[in-house]
């Protein structure tokens, strides 16, 4: 089978970050009991493929399916601009 390109498709996500101080504003944003205080400031996330940290400045992402993931700022930026407040 030879090697194909692909490009991502177009999508629209919805995220918060991570300042360290806003936990009611993540925890209204993901709605449930995804996210949970941990020490160190961090946050604990409970995602598709398992628990992830999101540190302080990390964005929080909503995915496709609802699900909830951490993003470092650096890649984040490189892969989305924004495009207005929901």
């Amino acid at each position: 089978m030879p090697v194909k390109t692909y490009v991502t498709k177009p999508v629209t996500i919805e995220a918060c970050q991570w300042e360290g101080g806003n936990f009611n504003e993540i925890e209204e944003f993901t709605g449930d009991n995804n996210i949970v205080w941990i020490e160190g400031g961090d946050l604990k996330i409970a995602t598709l493929e398992g628990v992830m940290t999101a540190s302080v400045q990390d964005y929080v992402i909503k995915g496709l399916r609802g699900e909830f993931y951490s993003c470092k700022p650096d890649v984040f930026e490189k892969k989305y601009e924004e495009v207005g407040n929901v």
